[in-house]
């Protein structure tokens, strides 16, 4: 059932071109996650072979995101995703099933990603964004500024299998232990248990923001892939063939042979 929106108005953009502001507010926990040192691991990529390292991190966070949570992918933006949990979208703690995916994401890295993760909580209203010609459906507010800026946040230990960092303030009265099981607690078939450390609060200076207290918490048990993401995607690429004559064109899109 459709729900109505809080704010519904009409502007102008200054020259009397009227534009709409449509959006809904609610309560959210926001989900960033990007691949580590992307631009030096796709330094000697060809183009192709960046598009598949991209979409594989895309298609392989997307399942883990999407599978038994009631998060939402709002965007992808370059090597990076956003994901928005709340309890309109039928979660019962936003900001838990927001550490329980990343954490996910930490101990399911089966390529080797090493995904840099921010998490923040907060009001954000999701709106319509763009112009009448073409336009989608994305989230604003502080909170989506937060995750962004925590997800940049390298830790003290660079290299990390994968961190996870949020405002210290998110984490008052949770249990480390029950949100980061050993495996032999969670019940799982892992030989052995990712090696989960959390930090004491410090202060971290976000870009463009006031100093603030952050928590991090990092996992320093390493994939050892028999394929890596880099030659997952150079193997992608290599098999695909490429036309580029005008023969190849179907419906206005190149088709491989």
């Amino acid at each position: 059932m459709a729900r109505p929106l809080h704010v519904d108005g009409l502007t102008h953009d200054g020259w009397g071109i009227p534009y709409a502001i449509k959006a809904r507010q609610l309560d959210a926990t926001i989900l960033f996650a990007d691949i580590s040192n992307f631009s030096g691991r796709t330094l000697a990529m060809s183009p192709t072979e960046t598009l598949a390292f991209v979409n594989h991190f895309f298609s392989w966070i997307t399942v883990r995101a999407l599978t038994n949570t009631s998060g939402i992918v709002d965007k992808y933006i370059g090597d990076e995703v956003m994901i928005v949990f709340s309890a309109e979208f039928g979660s019962r703690d936003p900001f838990a099933e927001a550490l329980d995916v990343a954490r996910r994401f930490g101990e399911e890295d089966t390529f080797s990603f090493r995904p840099h993760m921010g998490i923040a909580s907060g009001v954000v209203v999701v709106g319509y964004v763009g112009t009448p010609v073409k336009y989608n459906c994305s989230v604003f507010g502080h909170a989506v500024a937060v995750a962004a800026r925590c997800a940049s946040v390298r830790t003290s230990t660079a290299d990390v299998a994968a961190s996870i960092v949020f405002p210290a303030s998110e984490w008052v009265g949770r249990d480390f232990t029950k949100l980061f099981p050993t495996a032999a607690d969670a019940g799982t078939p892992h030989s052995r248990a990712p090696t989960w450390q959390i930090s004491q609060p410090y202060l971290e200076h976000l870009k463009n923001m006031q100093p603030l207290e952050v928590i991090s918490i990092a996992n320093f048990t390493k994939s050892a892939p028999t394929v890596t993401a880099e030659q997952w995607a150079r193997n992608a690429a290599g098999g695909l063939t490429f036309r580029t004559d005008p023969a190849a064109l179907k419906d206005g899109v190149f088709r491989n042979r």
